[in-house]
């Protein structure tokens, strides 16, 4: 997909499809192609996906937070001169999209979050690796899918690249303190917007009471499991995914 990459100013993003936009959010260790999935199942039905790159490694070491990205997000979406967007996150893309949702509730129309970080501090501390040989990554790595053979070499060798890049590894950690302190347990409950939660039942990276606690809390969400399923539901079950996701926007009329 990355050859379909448009560079405008400071945006890089992909776009596929017209009408309705769903913005993409990735995660930390998250590259664009994880939402493959996503991107070929929804332009085909009426949906504009968008997927930028978020700035994750280029900011400033002193804006490297969630609050940032979330401005960097409604940027984007000023940018794109977009109204009633969808935003769709996972795990720390889900927190941005929170926080984005929280911030500028006017134009996010609904927002899909799946293994999402805001609420579980540790869901931060524990899926970052240390630097560290790569039989340690892998085992990290293969952690976050229900099913091991998910996370291939290519997964494997981004994420050690990544934990053996001083910059990026200082970036990844100034991250993970800000979402830990960006909690969003006071917030949800004075969240108006439509949330469809979909999470793996096997996610040991924010396990299963964590979507639970976020449907309890969002005055309008709807919690939808996925078996056998880690924390990217997106990427390893891309059809349930999809099937669950479209089912509630057709219910809600999006």
């Amino acid at each position: 997909m990355n050859n379909q990459l448009k560079k405008e100013g400071k945006f890089s993003y992909l776009e596929i499809g017209e009408g309705t936009p769903i913005i993409i959010l990735h995660g930390l260790m998250g590259g664009l192609s994880n939402f493959d999935g996503v991107a070929n199942f929804f332009p085909p039905k009426g949906y504009k996906v968008l997927i930028p790159e978020l700035p994750i490694y280029n900011m400033p070491i002193l804006k490297t937070n969630v609050k940032n990205f979330s401005k960097y997000v409604k940027s984007f979406i000023d940018h794109k001169e977009l109204k009633d967007v969808i935003l769709l996150g996972n795990s720390l893309g889900g927190h941005i999209g929170l926080l984005c949702t929280k911030l500028y509730p006017e134009y996010i129309k609904a927002l899909v979050i799946t293994g999402s970080s805001g609420l579980y501090e540790s869901a931060m501390g524990e899926s970052y690796p240390k630097r560290g040989d790569r039989d340690y990554i892998q085992k990290k790595a293969e952690n976050v899918f229900y099913d091991p053979k998910i996370a291939t070499k290519e997964i494997v060798d981004e994420v050690y690249e990544t934990v053996n890049d001083r910059n990026k590894l200082i970036r990844t950690l100034s991250i993970a303190k800000s979402a830990i302190r960006h909690n969003m347990g006071k917030d949800l409950p004075k969240m108006q917007t439509p949330v469809c939660i979909i999470w793996g039942e096997n996610d040991n990276v924010t396990p299963p009471e964590v979507a639970k606690e976020f449907h309890e809390k969002l005055p309008d969400s709807e919690l939808f499991w996925i078996e056998k399923c880690g924390h990217a539901a997106m990427m390893e079950h891309p059809d349930a995914f999809n099937e669950l996701l479209y089912a509630w926007l057709e219910k809600r009329g999006y």
